[in-house]
């Protein structure tokens, strides 16, 4: 009988295109998975319950999956660092195998398991999955980390990208009698999002799993794709991929998603078409940017990148800001915006820009606060996803050009200018003439007649409030 390896999975939901995991099947045909319900990250207060409940249904069908191959998805709750070293060694097991990552918290954790790992003499071997290029490859000339996204896409673009991966197929699992064993030290059944302690109601945007991500990713490249470029920033348009969830979990290998891109140029029947192709490739690399960032500069997540951000003198008004979560602020593209993301976990990307510039332009509210609250409801919430694009939008992050400054009329105007987005999620405004929703100048008249709320504050005061404080730290750092 083969030795037996234990696949550990984190970020990689999937049995497709998974570089670890088909290292494993080429080293041995028994191969057994595991997941563990962390609890160092489950008992965080910035779980959003739409992302464990996406997580589970991964799971779920990630379960499935491996039955069919012939093996096991095994579950364990708890501290990684106890409970998978406990299970290889009552298994007896010959390695570990798992994929990298990139986040402080789980490069921290995968070095604490992989020395318990070794002191119980297993082996451990690691792998890159989760990006085209692995952190250390796409530097500078003088060797360091890019931390501007232009250069970074110049030299990530011209790189070989490697192809996908073969699926797992004909393995062996566990012994019934093995299976015992595994119970005695913990493995547990699959329990559902509630049962966690995680309540969400509401459909998800994207059926979990690989499957579906296969199936969203086909269509998507079908016919979106093509006309992404100029349908991408309306947010009334279904003209994304709402693959990031999919890629936050691993529910779908990015070699499949890069190949994908690459057959659609190759069908391209105009420059359009293809130039639309290139600029979903750069939001992928813009994933990979931030993600690199991270890795390198893991400081990120607790705050500005711009020393000087440090200084600055947020107001931090406490009902703005339960007025901006709420979606009552009395911008009628800012309230939608957000009114969509409670609702559904999700928020358009241009709508995620105008939210988080309003509320670090026009509130004076620490983006901190805003980072925070959007990783406590989106389902797709990625750390380095989402830290970027707060940074990028305060100000306070790695780019060249960092004072940007949304006006929430012109970007309505401009993205939903039949104020379609907006009718959607505001469903009491309905009824109110088109110009007055997009320039926000809605009567006071009718908004008393719809129950909605006067602007909370003036947006050009407050514009030339935010760039007098930042001229003074610039000034004073």
């Amino acid at each position: 009988m083969s030795d037996l390896i234990l696949f550990w999975h984190r970020r990689d939901l999937r049995i497709s295109d998974n570089i670890g995991l088909a290292a494993a099947r080429q080293k041995s045909s028994r191969v057994v998975g595991v997941f563990c319900l962390d609890r160092n990250l489950l008992e965080r207060d910035d779980i959003a319950p739409a992302r464990v409940t996406y997580m589970i249904g991964c799971l779920q069908e990630l379960q499935q999956k491996y039955v069919r191959a012939g093996s096991q998805l095994l579950i364990v709750q708890g501290d990684p660092n106890q409970t998978i070293p406990a299970l290889a060694e009552a298994l007896k097991v010959q390695s570990v195998f798992f994929n990298l990552d990139i986040e402080p918290y789980a490069k921290q954790r995968d070095e604490e398991v992989k020395k318990t790992l070794q002191e119980k003499e297993i082996a451990v071997e690691t792998f890159w999955d989760q990006l085209l290029e692995t952190p250390g490859k796409i530097v500078t000339q003088s060797g360091n980390p890019y931390t501007v996204y232009s250069p970074f896409w110049r030299n990530w673009s011209q790189q070989s990208k490697q192809s996908p991966v073969r699926d797992l197929e004909n393995v062996k699992g566990l012994t019934n009698q093995e299976i015992a064993i595994a119970k005695k030290v913990g493995v547990i059944e699959l329990p559902t999002a509630k049962d966690l302690g995680f309540i969400w109601d509401n459909p998800l945007l994207l059926t979990p799993g690989e499957t579906a991500a296969q199936k969203r990713l086909a269509e998507f490249c079908d016919r979106a794709i093509y006309e992404y470029k100029e349908q991408r920033n309306f947010p009334a348009i279904d003209g994304t991929s709402r693959l990031s969830a999919a890629l936050k979990f691993g529910a779908i290998g990015i070699r499949t998603v890069w190949q994908a891109t690459i057959e659609a140029r190759e069908n391209s029947r105009s420059d359009e078409a293809s130039d639309s192709i290139q600029s979903w490739q750069q939001e992928l690399a813009w994933r990979e940017f931030y993600q690199h960032c991270l890795y390198f500069f893991p400081e990120l997540a607790q705050g500005a990148y711009r020393k000087n951000f440090k200084n600055f003198s947020w107001e931090n008004n406490e009902d703005y800001f339960q007025a901006w979560c709420e979606g009552k602020t009395g911008y009628p593209i800012v309230d939608a915006a957000m009114r969509q993301l409670n609702e559904t976990g999700w928020m358009h990307n241009r709508c995620r820009m105008i939210v988080a510039s309003f509320l670090t332009k026009d509130l004076l509210i620490n983006p901190q606060l805003g980072e925070k609250y959007f990783m406590q409801k989106l389902y797709d919430g990625d750390l380095a996803a989402n830290n970027g694009g707060w940074q990028w939008s305060a100000s306070s992050g790695m780019d060249p050009k960092p004072l940007r400054i949304f006006n929430p009329a012109s970007q309505s105007q401009k993205f939903d200018p039949e104020a379609e987005y907006i009718r959607q999620w505001l469903p009491e405004l309905s009824s109110i003439d088109t110009e007055y929703l997009v320039t926000g100048k809605i009567p006071d008249s009718e908004r008393d007649r719809c129950g909605y709320p006067q602007p909370i504050v003036d947006h050009n005061r407050q514009q030339k409030e935010f760039k007098r404080r930042y001229q003074l730290i610039q000034t004073t750092s």
